[in-house]
């Protein structure tokens, strides 16, 4: 049974992209990886992708000592799919001091900012214990939920 409530009041899943993800994304060989993907159902308006300020210095900076050539589609990505938020406050990652590895605590704190149910990354050990309302996931197991949750409308 279709669902009652008017389209303009249902909520898009809200997707946090890391770096390693974005970065993947951008410079993907093929439309079919995972990471491509992902940032794809956004750019569609299917999620709604968030990432912060730090994971674009970090992408463009690898980026650019990596691959350069990729940093058009970086930008065309960004520019189509994504909304930035701001990077937190020292203050509120100190309020989640051992939620997960110290250097990528200020991306789950944005990520739970940002009232995201998902962090998709490919290093879900970095986000260990975590936090309760924020799922981790690599790409691909995300993409798996979705069609999981597409086979139980049919």
């Amino acid at each position: 049974m279709p669902d009652p409530t008017p389209a303009p009041h249902r909520v898009k899943p809200r997707v946090f992209i890391d770096a390693d993800v974005l970065f993947a994304g951008s410079a993907s060989p093929s439309e079919q990886g995972a990471s491509l993907i992902v940032l794809r159902m956004a750019e569609i308006t299917l999620i709604e992708a968030y990432t912060s300020q730090q994971v674009l210095t970090e992408v463009e900076r690898n980026l650019e000592a990596k691959l350069p050539q990729a940093l058009p589609a970086f930008r065309l990505l960004v520019s189509r799919c994504l909304k930035i938020v701001p990077d937190p406050t020292q203050e509120d990652v100190q309020d989640h001091i051992g939620l997960a590895d110290v250097t990528d605590l200020p991306i789950l704190v944005a990520a739970l900012q940002a009232q995201c149910a998902w962090l998709v990354t490919f290093n879900t050990r970095h986000y260990r214990p975590g936090h309760a309302t924020v799922q981790v996931l690599p790409p691909g197991d995300f993409l798996l939920r979705v069609r999981d949750l597409l086979i139980q409308l049919g």
